[in-house]
Protein backbone atom coordinates (compact mmCIF):
# COMPACT_ATOMS: atom_id res chain seq x y z
CA UNK A 1 0.00 0.00 0.00
CA UNK A 2 1.29 3.48 -0.89
CA UNK A 3 2.18 5.92 1.83
CA UNK A 4 -0.15 8.91 2.03
CA UNK A 5 1.29 12.33 2.80
CA UNK A 6 -1.11 15.19 3.52
CA UNK A 7 -0.23 18.74 2.55
CA UNK A 8 -2.14 21.38 4.49
CA UNK A 9 -2.07 25.15 4.10
CA UNK A 10 -4.00 28.24 3.20
CA UNK A 11 -6.28 28.90 0.26
CA UNK A 12 -4.65 32.26 -0.54
CA UNK A 13 -0.89 31.69 -0.32
CA UNK A 14 1.87 33.99 -1.49
CA UNK A 15 3.44 33.06 -4.82
CA UNK A 16 6.54 31.82 -2.98
CA UNK A 17 4.45 29.53 -0.76
CA UNK A 18 2.52 28.23 -3.79
CA UNK A 19 5.81 27.46 -5.55
CA UNK A 20 7.06 25.60 -2.48
CA UNK A 21 3.79 23.67 -2.26
CA UNK A 22 4.16 22.62 -5.89
CA UNK A 23 7.69 21.40 -5.12
CA UNK A 24 6.40 19.48 -2.07
CA UNK A 25 3.79 17.79 -4.26
CA UNK A 26 6.44 16.88 -6.82
CA UNK A 27 8.69 15.40 -4.12
CA UNK A 28 5.78 13.35 -2.73
CA UNK A 29 5.12 11.92 -6.19
CA UNK A 30 8.80 11.20 -6.76
CA UNK A 31 8.85 9.28 -3.47
CA UNK A 32 5.99 7.10 -4.71
CA UNK A 33 3.54 8.36 -2.10
CA UNK A 34 -0.02 9.60 -2.59
CA UNK A 35 -0.70 13.28 -1.92
CA UNK A 36 -3.73 13.95 0.30
CA UNK A 37 -5.18 17.43 0.66
CA UNK A 38 -8.40 19.34 1.13
CA UNK A 39 -8.95 19.27 -2.63
CA UNK A 40 -9.63 22.95 -3.18
CA UNK A 41 -7.34 25.85 -4.08
CA UNK A 42 -4.22 27.66 -2.90
CA UNK A 43 -1.65 25.41 -1.22
CA UNK A 44 -3.86 22.39 -1.92
CA UNK A 45 -4.04 23.03 -5.65
CA UNK A 46 -0.35 23.89 -5.97
CA UNK A 47 0.71 20.70 -4.18
CA UNK A 48 -1.65 18.58 -6.26
CA UNK A 49 -0.36 20.23 -9.44
CA UNK A 50 3.23 19.39 -8.47
CA UNK A 51 2.32 15.78 -7.75
CA UNK A 52 0.44 15.34 -11.01
CA UNK A 53 3.28 16.91 -13.04
CA UNK A 54 5.49 14.11 -11.74
CA UNK A 55 2.93 11.38 -12.45
CA UNK A 56 1.80 11.09 -8.83
CA UNK A 57 -1.60 10.27 -7.37
CA UNK A 58 -3.77 12.83 -5.58
CA UNK A 59 -6.66 12.49 -3.16
CA UNK A 60 -8.82 15.50 -2.30
CA UNK A 61 -11.13 15.38 0.71
CA UNK A 62 -13.62 18.15 0.04
CA UNK A 63 -15.71 20.16 2.50
CA UNK A 64 -18.78 20.30 0.26
CA UNK A 65 -21.20 17.88 -1.34
CA UNK A 66 -19.91 18.02 -4.92
CA UNK A 67 -16.81 16.32 -6.28
CA UNK A 68 -16.89 18.95 -9.06
CA UNK A 69 -15.57 21.48 -6.54
CA UNK A 70 -12.17 19.78 -6.60
CA UNK A 71 -9.25 21.51 -8.23
CA UNK A 72 -8.26 20.13 -11.66
CA UNK A 73 -5.26 18.18 -10.29
CA UNK A 74 -7.25 15.87 -8.00
CA UNK A 75 -7.49 12.25 -9.17
CA UNK A 76 -9.88 11.02 -6.52
CA UNK A 77 -12.27 13.49 -4.91
CA UNK A 78 -14.25 12.65 -1.78
CA UNK A 79 -17.22 14.96 -1.21
CA UNK A 80 -17.92 14.91 2.52
CA UNK A 81 -20.50 17.64 3.11
CA UNK A 82 -18.72 18.23 6.44
CA UNK A 83 -17.34 21.73 5.93
CA UNK A 84 -14.24 22.35 8.05
CA UNK A 85 -14.84 19.13 9.94
CA UNK A 86 -13.33 17.39 6.92
CA UNK A 87 -9.93 18.64 8.17
CA UNK A 88 -9.90 15.68 10.54
CA UNK A 89 -10.32 13.27 7.63
CA UNK A 90 -7.46 14.88 5.72
CA UNK A 91 -4.98 14.25 8.53
CA UNK A 92 -6.48 10.98 9.78
CA UNK A 93 -6.01 9.31 6.40
CA UNK A 94 -2.40 10.47 6.06
CA UNK A 95 0.69 8.71 7.34
CA UNK A 96 2.36 12.12 7.84
CA UNK A 97 1.51 15.79 7.29
CA UNK A 98 3.44 18.66 5.70
CA UNK A 99 2.08 21.92 7.10
CA UNK A 100 2.59 25.05 5.02
CA UNK A 101 1.55 28.68 5.56
CA UNK A 102 -2.11 29.04 6.40
CA UNK A 103 -4.59 30.30 8.90
CA UNK A 104 -6.70 28.65 11.58
CA UNK A 105 -7.85 25.78 9.39
CA UNK A 106 -4.20 24.82 8.95
CA UNK A 107 -3.65 25.23 12.68
CA UNK A 108 -6.55 22.88 13.38
CA UNK A 109 -5.10 20.28 11.02
CA UNK A 110 -1.72 20.49 12.74
CA UNK A 111 -3.34 20.07 16.16
CA UNK A 112 -5.45 17.11 15.05
CA UNK A 113 -2.48 15.41 13.39
CA UNK A 114 -0.35 15.80 16.51
CA UNK A 115 -3.19 14.51 18.66
CA UNK A 116 -3.42 11.45 16.40
CA UNK A 117 0.31 10.86 16.77
CA UNK A 118 1.11 11.71 13.16
CA UNK A 119 4.49 13.06 12.09
CA UNK A 120 3.99 16.75 11.24
CA UNK A 121 6.59 18.70 9.29
CA UNK A 122 6.43 22.47 9.11
CA UNK A 123 7.55 24.40 6.07
CA UNK A 124 7.00 28.10 6.75
CA UNK A 125 4.04 27.29 8.96
CA UNK A 126 3.14 27.59 12.62
CA UNK A 127 5.95 26.97 15.09
CA UNK A 128 4.47 24.47 17.52
CA UNK A 129 6.01 21.95 19.88
CA UNK A 130 6.06 18.58 18.16
CA UNK A 131 6.21 19.99 14.63
CA UNK A 132 9.47 19.12 12.88
CA UNK A 133 10.83 22.05 10.89
CA UNK A 134 12.13 21.69 7.33
CA UNK A 135 14.28 24.14 5.39
CA UNK A 136 12.93 23.30 1.93
CA UNK A 137 10.30 21.17 0.15
CA UNK A 138 12.56 18.19 -0.45
CA UNK A 139 13.64 18.07 3.19
CA UNK A 140 10.01 18.37 4.30
CA UNK A 141 9.09 15.26 2.33
CA UNK A 142 12.17 13.33 3.48
CA UNK A 143 11.28 14.07 7.10
CA UNK A 144 7.62 13.22 6.49
CA UNK A 145 8.71 9.87 5.09
CA UNK A 146 10.72 9.22 8.24
CA UNK A 147 14.18 10.08 6.97
CA UNK A 148 15.95 12.51 9.29
CA UNK A 149 17.92 14.40 6.59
Amino acid sequence: MRLQIAVVGGSQPSQDAANEAEAVGAAIAEAGATLVCGGLFGIMEAAAKGARKKGGHTLGILPGNSRRDANPYIDCAVATGLGNFRNYLVVATADAVVAMPGRYGTLSEIAMALTLGKRVVGLGSWEIEGVLEAANPEEAVRIALGHKY
